[in-house]
């Protein structure tokens, strides 16, 4: 069992004065949701996803070795623009990951940022910017330790992603990502992701989520009180519960290819997920009147066609419409046909299943 003290390290000399790093590292969507966290970002619950393709972060790390180590240095930018307003949640992330990293108080860092999907379009970029900005701190550990193996850079890369953002541990690496102890998955943790254990069906393969961008304002209430408000919740023990029981189900999903077991498990999920917000105190609601509609087609269309679509949702007003890749093209005009009218200004992201973090340059 790995244990946090692990992925501790002793201060060692710096042999490296400058440098930089680049790597990519996608969103992700929960099948089977966490909602509600303890101390140290550590889930109340296990949760799996699939990691997507297109959506994702590129964070390019540029560091210059300096002569005192009084706190954290670091200069940020947003499509190479200084932003402000983004640097007191990376200061508060260097501050919980100093223990493991003590080595970043001896560099400046220039973070360059950007995502290849619209900021302001209501996809959470904190999974897959938590998880960019902890591959690159892996890529300079690695450079002042080369002997650290891959299995540990790429636990410790999740462990720390998972420090900056709870999900950003599921966009590390893998096509399926299991976070959370879990019985029957093998090497799960609370720690970090681990990818699936077992071989995915061949239906899951290049499996396709469009996302539907109902609402592209800021959530009214952040993912970090909803995960506060389950400390109290009459109802948490018996979700914290199901959300095993369900991992489990769709464990066998995954194997075994029954596309109609899938889609009960992952509607009912996303279903469970806005109704522990609407029942928690104070209560919210974060879906928006158009999503429901969408819903309500969704059902209308997969009845009457009998074709494998389901729909999930995140903590927010968004649709993400999941379908085998053989079914591609009639989903497609289906979107295009009958929900669109319900995206905001006609917008959504065509995007598939993916394989994780990309080194795009080591220098």
């Amino acid at each position: 069992m790995i244990l946090e003290k692990n992925f501790l390290i002793q201060n060692q000399p710096i042999t490296i004065d400058n440098g930089s790093f680049q790597w990519s590292a996608p969103s992700n969507i929960a099948l089977v949701k966490y909602w509600g966290k303890k101390e140290n970002q550590i889930p109340a619950n296990p949760s799996i996803s699939f990691t997507l393709n297109n959506c994702k972060t590129i964070t390019k790390l540029a560091f210059v070795k300096r002569n005192n180590d009084s706190g954290f240095s670091f200069d940020l930018l947003f499509e190479g623009k200084p932003k402000e307003d983004f640097k007191p949640k990376i200061q508060k992330f260097f501050e919980r990951i100093e223990v493991y990293c003590p080595f970043l108080k001896e560099f400046h860092f220039t973070i360059d940022t950007q995502n290849t999907f619209p900021h302001s379009s209501g996809i959470a970029s904190s999974a897959s910017g938590m998880a960019a900005l902890a591959m690159n701190i892996m890529s300079l550990e690695k450079a002042l330790n080369p002997s650290i193996t891959e299995e540990y850079f790429y636990q410790k890369a999740s462990f720390l992603a998972r420090l900056g953002s709870g999900s950003a541990c599921r966009s590390v690496k893998g096509s399926v990502v299991a976070w959370g102890n879990h019985v029957e998955i093998a090497g799960s943790s609370d720690l970090f992701g681990v990818e699936f254990p077992s071989t995915i069906h061949q239906d899951f393969k290049n499996y396709q989520d469009t996302i539907l961008l109902v609402d592209k304002g800021e959530k009214q209430v952040s993912s970090t009180v909803g995960h506060d408000l389950m400390h109290n919740h009459p109802y948490a023990n018996r979700r914290f519960e199901q959300a095993h029981e369900n991992l489990s189900k769709i464990k066998t999903v995954l194997e075994n290819g029954n596309l109609d077991e899938f889609i009960k498990i992952v509607e009912s999920e996303a279903l469970t997920l806005h109704a522990m917000m609407m029942t928690s105190m104070p209560y919210f609601i974060l879906m928006k009147p158009n999503t429901l509609e969408i819903i309500n087609k969704i059902w209308k269309f997969r009845n009457e066609n009998n074709i494998p679509v389901c729909f999930t949702l995140d903590a927010g007003a968004n649709v993400h419409v999941l379908y085998p890749e053989n079914v591609k093209e009639k989903v497609l005009q289906f979107i295009k046909d009958e929900l669109v009218g319900y995206c905001q200004n006609g917008q959504y992201i065509c995007d598939e299943i993916g394989l994780g973090s990309q080194l795009i340059m080591d220098n």
